[in-house]
């Protein structure tokens, strides 16, 4: 089954929860909350308030909290008394991973490993018996609206060659027109914002994605 997941950050600041309520009429699976410290990526974004704040509009949605931060352990319970369903963190952060992803399962909540364009495969080795998800970026993490890197999309595939058989999704530059890529390469949550956020009628973008499932 195909997951979509619509990013916040795109969102109407002025407009969030109205822009939100669209997505998920529209058939939206669930909502990705991107957390970004200005150091370990070059954007500054929301805090656990977002988190707390959209539980509390949207009780049933569950939340897919995306922690691109140096420190990202210190806000694991942070975001899960918030509201997070699943906390994704970055295998480029060495000795911290495995401590927040067995801290992320101690509060119940699933466990992601993300990596960054540039990272291969190969860093995720150690943990793959310790995570629920893997989020491949298939954009440099900090900023929306850029295009997609369809390399990318080969980390799913040695993932799978790896014996990893747990949800992989992917985020960046995803749309209506390379979704197929990512489908093909064993994808099966996709992170998208300015694609649905922008469009004029997110109900059949998100029609046209479903349909990637039959194909």
């Amino acid at each position: 089954m195909i997951e979509i997941a619509p990013s916040v950050l795109a969102a109407d600041a002025l407009r969030l929860g109205e822009d939100v309520r669209r997505l998920m009429d529209a058939g939206a699976d669930l909502l990705h909350v991107d957390i970004m410290d200005a150091h370990f990526v070059p954007n500054l974004s929301f805090g656990p308030d977002l988190s707390r704040a959209l539980r509390r509009g949207f009780p049933a949605v569950r939340q897919d909290v995306h922690l691109m931060m140096d420190n990202a352990e210190k806000y694991i319970e942070a975001f899960a008394s918030a509201g997070a369903d699943d906390i994704t963190i970055h295998c480029e952060l060495g000795d911290k991973v495995q401590p927040a992803l067995d801290r992320i399962h101690a509060l119940g909540l699933r466990a992601g490993l993300s990596l960054k364009p540039g990272t291969p495969a190969q860093a995720l080795a150690p943990y793959l018996d310790s995570v629920d998800l893997v989020l491949i970026m298939t954009v440099e993490p900090g900023f929306g609206g850029q295009k997609m890197m369809p390399e990318a999309l080969d980390k799913a595939l040695r993932l799978r060659e790896m014996g990893y058989h747990g949800l992989i999704s992917a985020d960046g530059g995803l749309n209506a027109q390379n979704a197929a890529l990512a489908v093909r390469a064993g994808v099966r949550r996709l992170v998208m914002g300015t694609a649905l956020f922008g469009a004029p009628d997110p109900a059949a973008a998100i029609a046209e994605i479903r349909a990637l499932e039959k194909a």
